[in-house]
């Protein structure tokens, strides 16, 4: 066993609006033997498990193409007094990398039994999924009458089919973050070079953004944003884990896009998996792994696919918060308007996370304002610095707005 790999999970449990629940239990198992029950867990005030170990295989298999399975598959059962009950089946562990979890339970009368059952499907570098087919990298506009947006905009939610276009499949409304973490984690492995992960969320942030910007699917007539299929959009898994590392690194570049000179929309940067399909003039999942091996930026793997003129943008606008990023950290010394918002904004998310410390809302960013935002930080999964920056920023202001849009 001391040469056993293992990769850490974390189960994280709350009602709708981000409300955590306290003493609910979870139950993981293997798929192999779902009666036997590996681990017992209790969420604590912040609606958080401990983190545990569990095996998984050697890292060098998510390194290299392979025909084995490069991460370890476990059932979980979760279930909260007052609330419907969660069966996840085959969440993927990686070695070396801690994922998270995240199970939304709905209240429900106290002689009900419910209970909702999320099958994960295979990563898609595992196995086989539909070639992307391909499209303009840039899509032509007002010339049909069609609606295009003035402007690139972060927005809240996204409207995802799950299923092709023309499928009779259920809509979800996912925060947009949400499921920019949930495609890069199940279509990249979260052991590769930060380098390579942050090229291929680039591109996907690029890619959706584009949908969002040219509403594609709108004007023919759909009322979605985009699919869960790999033929025409990105791989999204309704339920999923997110590989931290992976959700910390879209927390910090989500307002970014890529760009060509002179076009306003986002670029619809299409990409393959450069091992089952090959795609010439795309970026490969593969080759963009090797490339962040030989020590290349995300911007060079990118602009050896897609060519030298494309650059990283930023939209300034986020959708569905209270004010967007004012595009300077925050830390021990500040002052002023945003300072006070922010100690606002945390006494209010503390009033259902009492791990975060009640403090002054003065406007000055001071020692006690430092240690609530490192509190804030450490349950919501984020670097812990006590500064605030973009990615701290906009998630508070993503708490703040779900806890008070319930009233709680």
């Amino acid at each position: 066993m001391e040469t056993q790999s293992f990769g850490r999970l974390r189960i994280r449990c709350n009602a709708p609006g981000f409300i955590p629940i306290e003493n609910a239990t979870v139950s993981i198992s293997s798929p192999s033997d779902p009666t036997l029950t590996l681990e017992r867990l209790t969420t604590d005030s912040s609606g958080l498990t401990e983190e545990i170990e569990l095996p998984a295989p050697p890292i060098s298999y998510s390194l290299e193409p392979s025909d084995v399975q490069p991460y370890s598959v476990y059932d979980l059962t979760i279930s909260a007094p007052g609330h419907e009950s969660a069966v996840y089946s085959n969440i993927e562990i990686l070695p070396e990398i801690v994922s998270e979890q995240n199970a939304e339970l709905n209240p429900v009368e106290t002689d009900e039994v419910s209970e909702e059952v999320f099958v994960i499907e295979p990563h898609t570098l595992y196995a086989d999924y539909p070639p992307k087919i391909p499209e303009d990298e840039i899509k032509p506009t007002g010339e049909t009458g069609e609606i295009v947006l003035s402007r690139v905009v972060i927005p809240e939610f996204v409207i995802v089919h799950d299923g092709p276009p023309a499928s009779n499949a259920t809509n979800h409304y996912v925060r947009f973050r949400d499921y920019i973490k949930n495609v890069a984690c199940s279509e990249i492995y979260a052991t590769w070079p930060e380098a390579s992960i942050y090229a291929n969320i680039l591109a996907i942030l690029s890619f959706t953004l584009n949908r969002v910007y040219t509403e594609w699917y709108r004007n023919q007539g759909y009322n979605f944003t985009i699919t869960s299929s790999t033929a025409y959009d990105h791989k999204w898994i309704n339920g999923r884990n997110i590989f931290t590392n992976i959700g910390v690194l879209v927390d910090s570049v989500f307002t970014n896009y890529l760009s060509r000179p002179n076009v306003r929309q986002p670029i619809l940067t299409q990409y393959c998996d450069g091992n089952r399909t090959q795609c010439p003039g795309w970026m490969t999942q593969w080759g963009s792994k090797s490339l962040g091996d030989q020590g290349y930026t995300a911007i060079q793997i990118l602009r050896h696919y897609y060519g030298s003129s494309i650059y990283i943008n930023t939209a300034p606008e986020v959708s569905g918060v209270p004010r967007s990023w004012p595009g300077q950290n925050l830390t021990t010394g500040s002052r002023g308007d945003s300072v006070r918002m922010i100690q606002e904004q945390l006494n209010r998310i503390a009033q259902v996370y009492s791990a975060i410390p009640k403090i002054a809302v003065d406007g000055i960013y001071g020692p006690k304002t430092a240690e609530a935002v490192r509190a804030f930080q450490r349950i919501f999964t984020l670097p812990v610095t006590g500064i605030v920056d973009l990615a701290t920023w906009y998630k508070i202001s993503n708490i703040y707005v779900g806890v008070t849009r319930i009233g709680v």
